[in-house]
């Protein structure tokens, strides 16, 4: 499969905003890979939710299994406890922990309804606050309409209805004012927003990485709404990432992409 059908946007925002996360650049003037960039929890979470999607189970063993994996990633002081229960539950937690990883969601259905069913159950193993339900509702949402060929407009509209987030600001608006936030609500409608400005894929990561805050979750939802409505990413970024990302993350993206790009 060739590198222009593979489904990366979410992991390329997260590979970028990495070295971003504690490190808040303030512009979108700023390098897009160094020697300090990496994968995060982002990525290892998306890439749990693109295995569950290929090959059934349940989130939250799925999940559990991801983050043993691939320990010290990053991972929130709630999640990182959750991942050692021996019986898991969900703690009620409105991070933005749900909306990071759900994105493949919003490829793997035909309709919006399951997208946004599967996106609440995929969220519920931790994430079962109402705020932490609806920051995946949107972004898997988002995505889906995104790649079926819906408009920016069509997609604020969309989601404002659903959500009741304001989307009705702009990312200079936000940006001298916003600081480190990882909940939903304070991060779902900011990535949002840096997509609905973008002009391209890359444009749409610099906008969210520029913001500040909690960067490379920021990129993540930023870059995968991106990916499903510009159709592309540069290949020289794709290539970059490609080469961060562990062997069999690689395989994982590859047989999830052939399945569900169409």
């Amino acid at each position: 499969m060739s590198n222009n059908h593979l489904i990366l946007g979410a992991i390329t925002g997260d590979v970028i905003g990495s070295v971003y996360e504690f490190d808040n650049v303030k512009s979108t003037d700023f390098p897009l890979f160094g020697e300090k960039t990496d994968f995060t929890d982002d990525s290892v979470l998306t890439l749990a939710t693109m295995d569950l999607l290929l090959n059934g189970g349940d989130y939250a063993t799925v999940y559990q299994d991801y983050s043993r994996n691939y320990p010290n990633r990053g991972y929130g002081g709630n999640f990182r406890g959750w991942i050692m229960m021996e019986r898991p539950r969900p703690y009620n937690s409105f991070g933005n922990g749900s909306a990071m990883r759900v994105s493949p969601v919003g490829w793997a259905f035909d309709t919006l309804e399951d997208v946004l069913k599967e996106a609440e159950r995929s969220a519920s193993v931790t994430h079962n606050h109402p705020e932490g339900i609806k920051g995946a509702v949107a972004t898997a949402g988002a995505v889906f309409l995104a790649r079926t060929g819906g408009s920016k407009a069509d997609i604020k509209a969309w989601v404002e209805k659903e959500t009741n987030y304001n989307l009705n600001r702009t990312v200079d608006e936000i940006r001298p004012v916003y600081q480190f936030n990882e909940t939903c609500q304070e991060t779902v409608p900011e990535a949002l927003i840096a997509f609905l400005e973008s002009k391209d894929f890359e444009d749409a990561i610099r906008l969210g990485i520029s913001m500040g805050g909690d960067s490379d979750t920021l990129a993540c939802i930023a870059g995968a709404v991106a990916e499903a409505y510009y159709k592309e990413i540069p290949e020289e970024i794709q290539r970059k990432v490609l080469k961060i990302l562990p062997p069999e993350a690689v395989e994982l993206i590859k047989k999830f992409s052939e399945k569900y790009v169409r």
